[in-house]
């Protein structure tokens, strides 16, 4: 009997606890009052649900204030040919390893345009080491790197901008590596070429 009364009185408890908590939970809960985006409403003077933009608000990571390190231009449109920042070891590390993994497939490893891909079969793409090229303002391929070009994809989304200016540094020593003289060797540097034998 007594087990009874006790199983009794459990069940009562936990019935009344079931019961409290199903009255916390409204249904106003599910149905909450909420603006759907484009609807009308009658709270706003201007009789809609979806607040204009504050001026001056920046989504973030787009604070693209810098045209020339964000585009490769100038603010009137023209192309730029430095670089927006110092070009050290570091970056041009950094650019020979963004150029290996998003470039070599079809420009190869020197920039002859003959990369892997091309050897299967893709479009070729032009050397680095045509005239056309060599003589490019940075900001062009810049644009090239962010845009694409005729059969080459843009790589905006794969390769960030500061990565995509290490990028054209690295190109640039690639150039300078395929069609330099010895005149460009510091007289100090070119007993060094050569076994010692200095020309």
């Amino acid at each position: 009997m007594r087990i009874n009364t006790k199983l009794g009185r459990l069940a009562a408890c936990s019935a009344g606890a079931v019961l409290l908590m199903l009255a916390g939970c409204r249904q106003d809960m599910h149905d909450q009052p909420k603006y759907i985006p484009l609807r009308p409403s009658t709270f706003f003077d201007d009789g809609r649900s979806a607040r204009p933009i504050p001026v001056g608000t920046v989504a973030p990571g787009h604070l693209d204030a810098n045209t020339a390190f964000y585009t490769g231009k100038t603010p009137d449109g023209k192309y730029v040919d430095g670089f927006p920042f110092p070009i050290t070891k570091q970056v041009l590390l950094r650019g020979q390893q963004r150029y290996n993994i998003y470039c070599t497939p079809c420009h190869d490893r020197l920039g002859t345009g003959n990369g892997m891909v091309v050897r299967r079969g893709f479009r070729h793409p032009p050397s680095y080491h045509i005239d056309r090229l060599r003589q490019a303002p940075n900001g062009y391929i810049f644009d090239v790197i962010t845009n694409g070009f005729g059969a080459m994809q843009d790589y905006s989304a794969q390769v960030e901008p500061a990565d995509r200016w290490a990028i054209i540094a690295y190109e640039r020593v690639l150039q300078l590596s395929q069609n330099a003289t010895i005149n460009d060797v510091p007289p100090a540097d070119r007993a060094q070429l050569n076994g010692g034998a200095a020309r």
